[in-house]
């Protein structure tokens, strides 16, 4: 697909053991690890819902240790 083209592809949100979001072709396996988040639809769908969504971009397990050593202090 050349950069002009639109794209039409259906994409579907994607959700990792971190709670990092992607999308992926809706009509591919999902990459090992990853798993549907509910969402699917145009790619600029897609990107607005993970926009809405994904509102702390620190990897789930940073969140913890980050949330214990708060509580440790």
């Amino acid at each position: 697909m050349s950069y002009e083209e639109e794209d039409t592809q259906i994409y579907k949100v994607v959700l990792n053991h971190e709670e990092q979001y992607s999308i992926w072709p809706v009509d591919r396996e999902n990459p090992l690890g990853w798993k549907d988040a509910g969402r699917s639809g145009p790619k600029a769908e897609c990107l607005e819902y993970i926009k809405e969504v994904w509102t702390d971009m620190r990897p789930l397990s940073l969140r913890k240790k980050m949330e214990e050593a708060q509580q440790e202090s």
